[in-house]
């Protein structure tokens, strides 16, 4: 479990261009041919975790926990095999906020302008790592987006990054009442991934 030392504010946080470039430097700890991982170490903040390839499936979810290459959590071991069972060659762990919680309730409360920064960076870099020029998109955060008012807004922010690139959003399983995208937790590996109109369900929102 981690739970965070405290607000992200009083950090300073690497920018996400010089974290990536230490991150396709050699490591003792993984394979850096293999796996994506920036900041390259486990800290109180995440921008991407995933393995390498030219298709990724990029899963978003709402914050990071205490996954790392080769020590993938549950969460993220379903993440990867649903993204091999529709055809893509990779995975990519996203989050709508970068700060490590592994209890939603333990995120800080106002969000980290700067750490928000950071992470739009990597996710516009996650996005252009998709060969074909049309990344697919993964919403998978469930109704843990409720936790913090500032969540929605991040993702209105994420939406206007992945227009850009030309992004196509999904979800997979069953949504809840309130409209929320399935947490990929318990999904079968063989569940599909379904159109997902992102905008509309944060209009709808609350």
């Amino acid at each position: 479990m981690h739970i965070p030392s405290g607000d992200t504010a009083l950090l300073e946080v690497a920018r996400f261009d010089e974290a990536l470039v230490e991150a396709q430097e050699p490591s003792s700890d993984y394979d850096v041919s293999k796996w994506l991982y920036v900041p390259n170490h486990y800290g109180e903040y995440r921008y991407i975790l995933g393995t390498r390839g030219k298709k990724p499936l990029i899963c978003v979810g709402v914050n990071p926990s205490t996954a790392a290459p080769g020590d993938l959590d549950n969460t993220l071991k379903s993440v990867e095999r649903v993204a091999l069972h529709n055809g893509y060659d990779s995975f990519i762990m996203f989050n709508v906020y970068a700060q490590r919680a592994t209890r939603p309730e333990d995120m800080e409360r106002s969000c980290n302008a700067a750490l928000h920064a950071e992470n739009m960076r990597a996710f516009d870099y996650a996005l252009s790592l998709d060969r074909e020029g049309s990344p697919a998109v993964w919403a998978a955060w469930g109704a843990v987006i409720e936790k913090r008012d500032y969540l929605p807004w991040c993702v209105r922010e994420m939406i206007e990054v992945g227009e850009k690139r030309n992004a196509r959003w999904f979800s997979a399983g069953k949504r809840t009442k309130q409209g929320h995208p399935h947490h990929p937790l318990y999904l079968r590996k063989d569940s599909p991934l379904d159109p997902f109109d992102v905008e509309d369900y944060l209009d709808n929102l609350g």
